[in-house]
């Protein structure tokens, strides 16, 4: 079956193939849902039942998937499997993987199967964006490009709609705008983006890798196989050596992003606009203008890479400067990032709750002069030592929660031990009252409250939305509003 298995795409009959779907989320709901669809066995299976997964067990099971769910369900790997499909979030040590691979099975993410279904007849070419932070920003800001381009576009992978979806729409895409994560490059084999960009790599995830050097080797395998452009980071010198270490399609080029005057073959800032010496006949002594800095909606150092990087992955697709220009002033981000909630008694609220790292954290904290910082959650086996020594003049006072709040503690203790700190503990009972009631005491006039925690949010919320909702909440009722 396995060699039958390699050469199957979106027309070929998948009768006889039993494919295992590991998780029942977003992705696997997607991959499961599809795989019926072109006439797969498919066996879903995940050690929860919670939220709308029993929902979706029976729309499955309607359409002919076996489902189980609960705890002990994925202790097995089910006889006669052709194939796993694992969510992304699932580790290569979990039982199930490990019993597949000492099978012989092979494991597939839903982003593989993605691209082995794409239509042959039209592929919509993927530009593919990961890093440790500003990836949904950026991806988002692509997708604004292209369509003020007048291509059909989505932001499609790990924000947006699924992969499988998003290739097996009837309405075939012009082009799609690919958000992947390390945890989705993991379980990729065969992925060829048109052009592809790593933003940034610094500590994240390392509760799920053993060093950061796994980590980032994932990150590296979104320039495996480009046709186009590998975009980098000039700033980052790792991202660069992933693009001289990658096997790349011939002709595909080496394109970098800078915040300072761009070198030939690179987009950069010149005068306070956006510039591209490397999509232009004559970049050798000149260059195209983008758009101001100031047109963009935040210009914050990081917000300014994001364009660039967008920008740079739209023009390698051929678009025109116009639309970049276009695509990037009429962009607004989603909520909780950078997110202003007004000023309180001349002290000024900001909700970046997406700031889920210790590097965006820093991102963040670099855009305010004068900060009362927000900190704490699930750290993810990360460090706070840089963070705090480069933003330690920045830094009114802190107020942690959370977790692993001990951790940025520390932290602080050895290298701004100045600085006031006040600790509300790991309590979810009116956390956040407390949390904007202790910002507010240590700010003055002036200064900017800001929530960026620098970690997961999930020990004492859904996810970071919910958290940045409880922060914005709590600003409102400070205010009285």
């Amino acid at each position: 079956m396995s060699t039958r298995l390699e050469s199957l795409r979106r027309h070929d009959s998948w009768q006889g193939v039993h494919a295992v779907v590991a998780g029942l989320g977003v992705s696997g709901f997607a991959a499961a849902d599809n795989l019926t669809h072109i006439g797969a066995q498919v066996t879903v299976l995940d050690e929860s039942d919670a939220g709308d997964r029993s929902e979706k067990a029976t729309l499955l099971e309607i359409l002919g998937a076996q489902v189980r769910l609960g705890p002990g369900a994925t202790a097995r790997l089910p006889d006669a499997a052709d194939v796993v499909v694992t969510s992304p979030g699932w580790p290569p040590s979990t039982p199930l993987l490990s019993q597949a691979v000492a099978a012989g099975v092979p494991v597939w993410g839903e982003v593989e199967l993605a691209w082995r279904l794409r239509d042959p007849e039209q592929p919509a070419p993927w530009l593919a964006v990961t890093g440790t932070n500003g990836k949904t920003t950026t991806v988002q800001m692509l997708e604004a490009i292209l369509r003020a381009q007048g291509l059909r576009s989505v932001a499609a992978g790990n924000v947006g709609l699924p992969l499988v979806e998003a290739v097996m729409d009837p309405t075939p895409y012009d082009v799609l705008a690919v958000e992947l994560s390390s945890f989705q490059l993991h379980y990729t084999a065969s992925v060829a983006a048109e052009s592809a960009v790593v933003l940034n790599i610094a500590e994240d995830h390392l509760d799920w890798y053993a060093t950061l050097e796994d980590y980032a080797a994932d990150k590296g395998r979104v320039y495996e196989r480009v046709q186009r452009a590998c975009v980098y980071n000039v700033a980052d010198p790792r991202t660069e050596q992933m693009v001289r270490d990658a096997e790349v399609s011939e002709g595909a080029r080496a394109i970098g992003f800078t915040l300072d005057t761009p070198m030939v073959g690179m987009l950069g800032v010149v005068d306070g606009v956006l510039a591209d010496r490397a999509f232009i006949e004559q970049r050798q002594d000149s260059a195209a203008e983008l758009c101001a800095v100031t047109d963009l909606f935040s210009a914050a150092p990081h917000m300014v890479s994001n364009a660039l990087a967008a920008a740079a992955l739209a023009r390698a697709h051929g678009v025109s400067t116009s639309a970049v220009r276009d695509g990037l002033t009429s962009f607004v981000p989603d909520g909780h990032r950078n997110a202003d909630l007004g000023d309180v008694e001349g002290i000024r609220y900001v909700d970046d709750s997406k700031a889920t790292n210790p590097h965006a954290a820093l991102s963040s904290l670099q855009g305010y002069e004068s900060v009362v910082w927000i900190a704490g959650g699930l750290a993810k086996g990360a460090t706070f030592d840089d963070l705090v020594r480069v933003a330690r003049g920045r830094l009114r006072g802190v107020v942690l929660l959370g977790q692993d709040r001990a951790v940025i503690a520390a932290a602080l203790s050895r290298h701004a031990p100045d600085v006031p700190v006040i600790d509300v503990g790991g309590s979810q009972t009116a956390v956040m009252d407390r949390v904007v009631g202790a910002a507010a005491d240590l700010a003055e006039p002036g200064d900017t409250v800001l929530l960026a925690p620098g970690c997961a949010s999930m020990d004492m919320f859904a996810n970071y939305g919910a958290r940045g909702d409880a922060f914005a909440e709590s600003v409102r009722r400070l205010s009285g509003r």
